[in-house]
Formats: structure tokens, sequence, C-alpha cells
């Protein structure tokens, strides 16, 4: 795809490291397994994995997205503390539906039990808005929604952090939304 920088940085704060967002590697797998251990994220998150085969089948469709531009998904790196290479993954964000002509987006998260309450889905959540109307504001993008379960105030509040208006409540459509959720969304600036 051209015009698409697949590597993305947001910055250190006083209390966090800076987190490096990038595509989905097979090397990725073993610990992604480790990742989905945690019941939390399992609730929220429509993914099935729960072991190495699993875990590559999901690597090998975040790489088939960006193939096709459907599904653009960063992994969510912290670097090593001893500044040599990456540290384990904090996270998940993606982009889903930026195709030319296309007015509006989806956006989405999660963040890996060892990262949370450190800013990281916020930050994270920043450097792909930034990034998803930089890229494809020229080609139509001039909305991102953002989906989440009414009862997942965590989501709701990185959400109004990163400036995604609530606008409204969705029903329950199961089995792909099994709850209610909330839709958010931010218009880019003009």
């Amino acid at each position: 795809m051209d015009k698409i920088t697949p590597r993305l940085e947001a910055a250190a704060t006083p209390t966090a490291p800076a987190l490096r967002l990038r595509p989905w590697r097979p090397a990725d797998s073993a610990e992604l397994v480790e990742v989905y251990r945690d019941a939390a994220l399992r609730r929220w998150t429509g993914a099935a994995v729960h072991d190495g085969a699993s875990a590559e089948r999901w690597v090998r469709d975040q790489q088939r997205g960006w193939e096709t531009g459907s599904r653009l998904t960063f992994a969510v790196v912290e670097p090593r503390a001893d500044g040599e290479g990456e540290g384990p993954i904090a996270g998940h964000v993606v982009l889903k539906g930026a195709v030319p002509g296309a007015a509006s987006a989806e956006v989405g998260y999660w963040t890996a039990a060892h990262a949370r309450g450190r800013d990281v889905a916020p930050r994270a959540l920043r450097a792909l808005t930034d990034w998803a109307f930089a890229s494809f504001g020229d080609r139509g993008l001039t909305r991102l929604e953002l989906l989440h379960q009414v009862d997942n105030p965590a989501s709701c509040r990185v959400a109004q952090k990163c400036g995604y208006e609530l606008r409204g409540v969705l029903a329950a459509d199961p089995p792909a939304h099994p709850a209610d959720g909330h839709l958010h969304a931010r218009e880019r600036a003009l």
C-alpha cells in the first residue's frame, strides 16, 4: 500500500517509557499466548487465542489485513530496560476499514495485563489516530469510530482521554456484539 508507514512512536511520559507501534510478526505468537491468559483481556476481545497454533493463525490474519489494507494492526511494545531492542508486548491497536473514499473507519485497542495503569492504551490510540488522519485524510477519511461494551468503563475513559466523544448506545447484536455498546467518534480537524 502506498503512503503507509507501519511503524509509529508514542512519546515517553514522566512515569512510562516511549512506545513503539509496529506490525505484528510471527515471532510474537508465543508471547501473544501468554498475554491472552488474562481473563479480563479474553472478556473484552473476540479473538480466540489459547495456544501456539491459534496465536500463529491470529498473527497471519493481522498480516493479511496489511496485505489487503482492510485491517491495519500494530503490536504496541516498550523498549527493553537496557535500551537494546524491544521489551514485552504492552498492547494492540487497530485501524479497520480505512479504504480510499470512505469517510469513516473504526479503531480498537487492548492492553496487556502487565501494562495496564500506565497510559499505554491512550498513548497508543493517540498515535494511531494521528497517523490514520495523516495517512488517509487526503483519501476522504474524516471520522474515526470506537466501539466498546457499555460495561467496560476503562475503555470509555481511554476513548474520552483521546478526544473520542460518546455519540450513542448501540443495541447488542450477538454473537459478534453480545452486550450493548458505546459508540465514540472523533472528527478530523480540517
